[in-house]
């Protein structure tokens, strides 16, 4: 099959990417002390010489206690902006465009010889039938949404090309959307995703105002949480509405719906995915991911499990029919930062399988 819809450019705001092809967030734990070194900065170039139009950095933290579940995780404020600054000039010096994705963990557990406080919680629960924290005072939300709209000022300050703002896999925001985490009563919580979408449409707005109109937002979120992999925020289309509208209203440009397998269909009754349904429901440009060119999911990969090369027909069909807009890349990348080079020039015998063992490296 014809390549050309990978090789489309794609243009939002601050966003002109010359292909459809994302290089997905992925945490790497390579950043002593939050400190991004210059192996860091060298790992996106790479990519970026690799012919990826956009990369999304790993997750990067806000300035909150514990915004991290180890000391490794790079930061996104203080001292850390000026390494981030390397990273930037280096993928824009070969082509490339570079967004943050500016996270916070919420109450997921802390690493060995990690133990930062406070946790913050919507609920202080960190299992839908477990307490171990206390929940978020009103205080700590409103220092939080502030510390996200610095970070994200300071990725336009430093030059990046967008944000992303972690929303999914069961991290704070996540646990905001979750009802199985968030039992609040007040504002920041209800039974219908439209009360439990005040956090993350905080957050946006806040960001919103930190950047201006002009820059461009994205927002990663998904259905299944690393708590529960079946959890579901919608059931349903009208629930997704609720759901995703809510944060485009509140000022995200672009929707990255994460899937553990980007093909496998949202509801019952279409073949359309996750980022299908919300392109279609919302009318904003959405990402699809989800174990792109392997035939192993990524959490497979956490239990030591490698991934073989998988064809990418699906995507290319996915693709010609515009389903979703631009196609996020993770694993695929860590082995072979060449890997959307050799399928531009049909070098698809020379693509490479997904080894646990490439985590170990950048």
């Amino acid at each position: 099959m014809s390549v050309d819809a990978l090789f489309k450019p794609f243009e939002l705001k601050t966003i002109k990417s010359k292909n459809r092809v994302v290089m997905a967030p992925m945490t790497r734990t390579m950043s002593p002390n939050g400190l991004p070194t210059d192996d860091v900065a060298t790992y996106y170039e790479k990519r970026a010489k690799g012919g990826i139009g956009l990369i999304v950095t790993e997750g990067t933290v806000i300035d909150r206690p514990a915004s991290k579940m180890t000391s490794d995780i790079p930061n996104f404020f203080g001292d850390a902006l000026p390494h981030w600054k390397k990273v930037v000039d280096k993928v824009h010096a070969v082509g490339g465009q570079i967004a943050p994705q500016i996270w916070h963990v919420g109450n997921v557990g802390m690493y060995p010889n990690w133990s930062p406080s406070p946790i913050d919680s919507p609920s202080g629960y960190i299992k839908t039938d477990e307490k171990n924290a206390e929940a978020m005072s009103e205080e700590a939300i409103a220092d939080t949404i502030a510390k996200f709209a610095q970070s994200a000022k300071a990725a336009k300050d430093l030059g990046f090309d967008a944000i992303e703002l972690h929303g999914a896999h069961g991290y704070l925001i996540d646990q905001f959307f979750w009802n199985g985490l968030n039992k609040r009563t007040d504002k920041w919580g209800g039974a219908s995703i439209k009360e439990r979408n005040a956090f993350a449409e905080a957050v946006v707005k806040a960001c919103r105002e930190a950047v201006g109109d002009d820059y461009a937002i994205i927002i990663r979120i998904s259905q299944w949480k690393q708590q529960d992999y079946n959890a579901r925020i919608a059931t349903n289309p009208d629930e997704m509405t609720e759901w995703l509208g809510g944060l485009v209203d509140a000022g995200a440009d672009i929707l990255h719906c994460s899937q553990r397998r980007y093909w496998e269909p949202e509801f019952e009754g279409s073949d359309l995915n996750f980022a299908g349904w919300a392109k279609k429901l919302i009318g904003v440009p959405t990402i699809s991911v989800g174990s792109v060119g392997l035939d192993g999911e990524f959490l497979g990969a956490f239990r030591g499990q490698g991934s073989n090369v998988a064809g990418i027909e699906n995507l290319l069909e996915r693709m010609e029919k515009d389903e979703f807009d631009l196609i996020a890349v993770g694993r695929a990348l860590i082995t072979d930062p060449d890997w959307l080079l050799k399928i531009k020039e049909g070098r698809l015998d020379e693509l490479k399988a997904f080894d646990r063992r490439d985590l170990a490296s950048l």
